[in-house]
């Protein structure tokens, strides 16, 4: 049996078909550094290391996306091993837009170069699970699963050639510093680790743009405690660009984490239909 992939752009967007338009969003700037002096460009270069360095956390996330006068938002929670580049997340999708159908959460995998999917939809078997390599995906599944990999996300500040801080605020009664700016996808695949150099690297060309807006929140450790990012990328099939804002929010660092990879007799290898 086949399964049918809805596509924006060109990517699988959790199944669900959404197109939509045009944001406004804009981001970057140059800026001085925050109260203790730091340079904000190079504070956030190293802000993925921050994470390392924690180790793991908990994760929840969002993408939103607009078609028309319609706002969909994908929501995400679980863990993330940031020293094994591992996470496990249940990814709930929106309604139908008739508001009629209630989907059962995706459950996702994430590991360097690859995204593992279970409840994917119709077509495959229940105990089944979809795998796809994130490097041949032209989003780098930054987008495609639903959720930015809270990696990849923390990844993209590598890239990141413009920055300025904002100022003190706090998330979920954390302090932290707030900080915006602008960063380029294909220095940020030329500075990852090796389990997200293809993935960014394929986004990098698969955009509509290199530059992504962003807004991330640090802590005293200076690890991220929330991040969103704005991308954009052409939907081929309206000719028109497709702007999509993912936030990620960490906390309870150090929380366990247990991911275990499906074997290959796990995963689903009847053929995936586009549609």
């Amino acid at each position: 049996m086949a399964e049918r992939q809805h596509r924006v752009g060109g990517a699988i967007v959790a199944g669900v078909v959404v197109l939509c338009g045009s944001s406004g969003c804009a981001g970057g700037g140059g800026g001085g550094g925050d109260e203790r002096g730091g340079d904000p460009v190079v504070v956030l270069h190293a802000a993925a290391e921050r994470l390392v360095e924690a180790g793991s956390s908990k994760a929840r996330t969002s993408m939103e996306m607009a078609t028309g006068g319609t706002r969909v938002t994908i929501r995400g929670e679980g863990v993330y091993d940031y020293r094994r580049q591992l996470g496990q997340l249940k990814v709930l999708l929106p309604q139908d837009p008739a508001g009629q159908s209630e989907h059962r959460p995706i459950t996702e995998l994430l590991a360097p170069g690859a995204l593992f999917m279970k409840n994917r939809g119709a077509g495959v078997p229940a105990d089944k699970w979809v795998r796809v390599d994130t490097a041949t995906l032209s989003d780098g599944n930054l987008v495609t699963g639903g959720a930015t990999d809270p990696f990849a996300a923390a990844e993209l500040l590598r890239g990141a050639r413009t920055a300025t801080y904002v100022g003190k605020t706090d998330v979920a009664g954390i302090a932290v510093r707030h900080y915006r700016g602008t960063a380029d996808l294909a220095v940020a695949a030329r500075d990852a680790t090796d389990g997200n150099k293809a993935s960014l690297g394929a986004a990098a060309k698969g955009f509509a743009t290199a530059r992504v807006p962003f807004d991330v929140y640090l802590d005293d450790d200076g690890r991220i405690r929330k991040i969103r990012h704005r991308f954009s990328f052409v939907n081929g099939q309206q000719k028109g660009t497709v702007a999509v804002a993912s936030t990620t929010l960490l906390f309870d660092f150090g929380a366990a984490v247990d991911v275990r990879l499906p074997n290959g007799d796990d995963i689903y290898a009847g053929k995936i239909a586009e549609g």
